[in-house]
């Protein structure tokens, strides 16, 4: 069998983001919108193919991550991506619902106008996505953060003619911006203590007495800086970098900003933004509360970060803002109106889910964590996308006049209903997978109590969704429904996909979990290797002969 080139890591983010910028271009010499809706069907097409090869070779020819230098530049000053098995595995989610989304959209914006924006934001979007989960360095983390939050406010404002757009797409960027500013503060405090901003480096660095050969000599100490202050900055940099990173994934209390953006913008947008945008700011945390600043490394935890134990109570805290967001979310799901709002509510309960899973700092634990994000991701696009069936065809996001809506589209309901006992977690679906596996994590923590606490929240989302249920399927229509009928298969077959995908993952979880999420989650573990393959990437460009 022939071997993937690496050249397939840097290609995924790189075309989608060229493919956005031709895109406009493309859309002055040719005046047809199925020209343009072809390419972006074509692009995120090809970006799948691309991160689906990546994930092969991250997972079936190596034990260790991927690396790939742009250029040649050593990492301290040129872009690098190191990519283990977790971030290949969300690339390959991301791409996929990607595709899906766009497949989707052709016919949900049949009726709209300036599609080629929407299409050259949604490749932005997924461009930035990529970038942010393949990234070995924390500078460009926060690069490809930009361009996915700016490319996501547009679309959240693509109904520019709506007031509630312009004012949710404001809300959400004022918000956006803060956070990137915060982190970029956070980058400030890294680069002055620790002279770089190359993950690998700084996962080194932070460990303190730990050496892997002829390294020393690349490692650029910062003139006068202590360790004490060495220490104070970490923690700076680490609370600053994860409070903006909490605001990019909606977990309460930085949640305010979601359940205004997700209604508002159009429903494939919703989908993504649910799915997909807020599980960046998830990777973030965990990249950095376990890789950068978190696991001892060693047989017997000898190498133990400067910061474990800010690290350990701010895992905690997230622990604690997990569970309180689960509460909140769920209670307020049951008051609302609006279809689109109460799925958003539903988003913030899942990050409150996967935060606990985190907070746990077990490898059960970040093994339900991980699992959980791509069983979300799964469900909540395939929710948003079904509900999107019923607000396209009868115009209105109010649950009560979608009434008998279920009854006459047969295939949207059953995918509607599957991501529904899917994020409650019902037996049989993935989302009942990743479920046990965090009920298995808590207790095993001894910390049983939480269980209740997810056991209620369900609760409470269920009864939320059985009022939804109830008004498609079996409430007497209150508009006259007598010509609505199944959706186009540009928007079914999309649904179908997602809706195997959660019986599937549902009806096999142990292969899932053996395959795929336990080496995900142990090479998230295996900090040492992280660092080796960047140092010595580093090290090979530097006595190259010609200099990469």
């Amino acid at each position: 069998m022939m071997e993937i080139p690496i050249h397939v890591v840097g290609l995924a983010p790189a075309i989608a983001i060229i493919m956005a910028f031709v895109l406009p271009l493309v859309s002055l010499i040719i005046k047809n919108r199925r020209v343009w809706e072809i390419y972006a069907i074509v692009g995120t097409g090809i970006v799948l193919i691309l991160t689906a090869l990546t994930f092969c070779k991250a997972f079936f020819e190596s034990d260790k991550p991927l690396v790939y230098v742009f250029g040649g530049w050593p990492p301290h000053i040129g872009i690098v991506y190191e990519v283990d098995k977790v971030n290949a595995l969300l690339g390959l989610l991301t791409a996929t619902i990607m595709f899906l989304i766009s497949v989707y959209s052709v016919k949900y914006l049949e009726e709209h106008h300036g599609i080629e924006w929407y299409y050259t934001l949604l490749l932005g979007v997924e461009a930035g996505m990529l970038g942010c989960f393949y990234t070995g360095d924390v500078f460009n983390l926060f690069v490809m953060l930009e361009v996915t939050s700016v490319a996501a406010y547009g679309l959240v404002a693509f109904f520019r003619s709506q007031r509630e757009a312009i004012e949710a797409a404001l809300k959400y960027a004022l918000v956006g911006s803060v956070a990137t500013t915060i982190y970029f503060i956070a980058l400030a405090f890294i680069y002055g203590a620790f002279g770089t901003l190359n993950m690998a480096f700084l996962a080194y660095i932070t460990r303190a007495g730990w050496t892997l050969g002829p390294i020393e000599p690349f490692i650029r100490p910062v003139p006068g800086m202590t360790l004490d202050a060495a220490l104070s900055a970490a923690i700076i940099a680490l609370a600053l970098s994860t409070w903006a990173f909490t605001v990019k994934a909606a977990l309460f209390p930085n949640h305010f900003w979601l359940p205004d953006a997700h209604p508002a913008a159009p429903t494939p947008i919703s989908a993504l933004l649910s799915g997909l945008v807020v599980k960046v700011g998830v990777y973030a945390v965990l990249r950095f509360t376990y890789t950068l600043f978190g696991l001892p490394i060693g047989r017997s935890g000898e190498f133990t970060p400067i910061t474990f134990e800010t690290n350990l109570l701010l895992l905690k805290i997230l622990l604690i803002l997990g569970t309180l967001a689960a509460i909140v979310a769920s209670l307020l799901m049951v008051v609302q109106r609006d279809i689109k709002r109460l799925i958003a509510y539903s988003t913030i309960l899942h990050i409150g889910y996967i935060f606990m899973g985190m907070g746990l700092y077990t490898y059960l634990g970040v093994a339900a964590s991980i699992f959980h994000t791509i069983n979300h991701a799964i469900a909540k696009a395939l929710l948003f996308l079904a509900a999107g069936v019923f607000i396209h065809t009868l115009k209105t996001r109010d649950i009560d006049e979608l009434a008998g809506i279920g009854v006459k589209m047969p295939i949207s309901t059953f995918c509607f209903l599957v991501a529904v006992l899917s994020l409650i977690g019902i037996p049989g679906f993935n989302g009942f997978a990743s479920k046990w596996l965090l009920y298995t994590a808590i207790i095993e923590a001894g910390l049983v109590p939480l269980v209740v606490v997810i056991v209620f929240t369900s609760a409470m989302a269920a009864l939320a969704y059985i009022k939804i249920i109830y008004a498609i399927w079996l409430k007497p229509p209150v508009r006259d429904i007598s010509k609505v009928k199944e959706a186009s298969p540009l928007m079914t077959i999309p649904l179908v996909i997602l809706a195997l995908a959660c019986i599937l993952i549902g009806i096999l979880p142990s292969m899932f979990m053996d395959k795929v999420i336990f080496p995900a989650t142990t090479s998230l573990y295996d900090v040492y290797s992280y660092v080796e393959v960047g140092v010595k990437k580093f090290i090979s460009i530097i006595f190259s002969p010609a200099g990469g």
